[in-house]
């Protein structure tokens, strides 16, 4: 059947089955460098580019580089069942790659890719593969590439002279034939570029954490053992539940090491990760000075002050069962005697002893009376001799 292609309407893609050497002076290695090819339905007009993998980044930033060489975003692009782009092909209903819908997404575009084995869905790109072997690469076969942006330089001279090639059966040339009827029809490009991401399922761990290039990012404890879909861009992870996105965080680099937000743990996670030596002090000094003396002697009496933690958390678990007035009247029994810990704490509370302190004791003074002789009585004054 023959297609008729309006206006701005269809972008195909693919990349050509020949390949060009590109040698690496550095590792002294070669490298086939894939060509791609993008061509609008309506004008025939032709992008290029070589990359040096047909993988994902690769696919997608060639897609980017296209649409800003045209200057517009066709309504459709059409490429084929490559894996990079598509994940299941189908006849009727083809999976597209996550980052790949979403850089349609943010394009305003849609993807609709080539049935399987079906090349005449994409016949302008077939012709376009075909013009760019015979056109560009050939002339290209006998020189010597040294990087991808010595190659990518020698494409674009080729490549403007292949759209400025008259074409038999229009009578114009591809570029004159684009700036004509096409280059009005595109969409305008967004106003920010797209940043590519890559997705992934990954299930949360016991520890409310998932995995990601051998380093550990925290999702709410709450989604424990349960699937989630994750976004990785340069900088930033993203996490989504049920198409929610319920964490993010600054992405890292270091090995087996853990990125954890606070409000992702249990309570009692929280509580245990918020203990420290102020964190005691200031809650002793609620209760009393009484209490503070005694926190304080408990630190004291450690050679490291973790290890009077779980001591005051049993003293501060007799606040809530015996009430803080009682805590503090103990506290001043044992601080009193010399006291100290959570043993003898929890035995004056347990026998009810009396707080009450005895009374200091204090000297009387003497009674004045006909005996008492005073200092003045031994105050004498020295004999001569």
């Amino acid at each position: 059947m023959r297609q008729v292609h309006k206006a701005g309407e269809k972008l195909f893609v693919d990349y050509c089955g020949m390949t060009v050497v590109v040698h690496d002076p550095i590792s002294q290695q070669e490298v086939d460098a894939q060509i791609f090819v993008a061509a609008l339905g309506a004008s025939n007009y032709t992008f290029a580019e070589a990359t040096p993998a047909q993988t994902l980044e690769h696919w997608i930033g060639s897609h980017q580089r296209a649409l800003t060489f045209f200057g517009g975003v066709p309504k459709v692009i059409v490429p084929d069942n490559l894996k990079s782009g598509v994940n299941s092909p189908c006849r009727y209903e083809p999976g597209l790659n996550g980052s790949y819908q979403e850089f349609a997404e943010h394009y305003g575009v849609a993807v609709i890719p080539a049935r399987p084995k079906k090349p005449r869905d994409k016949a302008k790109v077939e012709k376009a593969v075909q013009e760019v072997e015979r056109q560009v690469l050939a002339p290209l076969r006998h020189q010597h590439f040294t990087g991808f942006a010595q190659l990518n330089e020698a494409i674009r001279d080729r490549l403007a002279a292949l759209n400025s090639r008259v074409m038999k059966g229009y009578g114009l040339l591809r570029q004159q034939l684009f700036e004509r009827i096409e280059q009005d029809a595109l969409a305008p490009l967004p106003p920010t570029p797209f940043v590519f991401a890559r997705w992934k399922v990954a299930k949360v761990s016991l520890d409310y954490h998932i995995e990601l290039e051998r380093h550990y990012y925290s999702v709410p404890y709450t989604l424990v053992q349960r699937q989630v879909r994750v976004k990785t861009t340069e900088h930033q992870v993203e996490i989504f539940f049920e198409s929610q996105r319920v964490a993010t965080h600054q992405r890292s680099k270091v090995p087996y090491r853990h990125t954890t937000l606070p409000e992702h743990m249990p309570p009692e996670h929280w509580a245990y990760k918020q203990q420290s030596r102020s964190t005691f002090l200031a809650w002793a000094q609620q209760v009393g000075p009484q209490t503070v003396q005694q926190v304080e002697a408990i630190f004291a009496l450690k050679p490291h002050e973790e290890q009077a933690f779980r001591t005051l958390k049993g003293v501060q678990r007799l606040a809530t069962h015996y009430g803080p007035t009682q805590l503090e009247a103990a506290c001043g029994y044992a601080n009193h005697f010399a006291l100290v810990g959570l043993s003898r704490l929890r035995s004056i509370l347990q026998n009810q002893r009396q707080f009450s302190l005895p009374e200091p004791t204090h000297s009387q003074a003497t009674p004045t009376h006909a005996n008492l002789r005073g200092a003045s009585y031994y105050h004498q004054t020295p004999l001569n001799f």
